[in-house]
């Protein structure tokens, strides 16, 4: 009976889509927390450019248990990152990099502001202020849930 290998296929892509999120994510984080200080700017319609913080997770939930949140999102990105480097070359090779992306950059700036907070700065009329991550985090977890409905398969066996 000939030996299986126990070893792991990486995904490399992953990482590039990963780091290429987290990348642009630090920079627009940077540059909202400079020009944003002292006032808002309003783009379009319901567009505006509008510097907040975020203590919490998604939509500003758990609030008032910053190390608790800094602790679970770690837990969350650290399981995504195990399956995400296994990810099928294609839908889900993106997906999962904008997931992983996001979810780092936002655990980064969590990690390394003080207060441990989120840089949020786009707003769309009423719904939450986001930034770049919240928004790659939301298109990964979208093309994940379309690719699975297709039949696609995720991640490698």
């Amino acid at each position: 009976m000939p030996r299986q290998r126990l070893t792991r296929r990486v995904n490399g892509w992953v990482i590039v889509w990963a780091l290429g999120v987290a990348v642009a994510d630090s920079l627009t984080k940077w540059w909202a927390r400079h020009s944003l200080a002292t006032h808002a700017h309003h783009v379009v319609g319901a567009l505006w450019l509008r510097l907040t913080y975020n203590t919490g997770i998604s939509f500003s939930l758990s609030r008032g248990t910053p190390a608790l949140t800094t602790l679970v999102a770690l837990a969350i990105v650290l399981v995504v990152a195990a399956f995400a480097v296994q990810a099928e070359p294609g839908a889900a090779t993106v997906g999962f990099g904008l997931l992983l992306g996001g979810g780092v950059s936002n655990e980064v700036d969590r990690l390394v502001r003080v207060p441990h907070r989120v840089t949020d700065f786009v707003s769309v009329g009423w719904f939450p202020v986001f930034n770049l991550a919240d928004a790659a985090v939301t298109v990964g977890f979208v093309v994940l849930i379309v690719s699975m409905l297709r039949g696609s398969r995720l991640v490698a066996r």
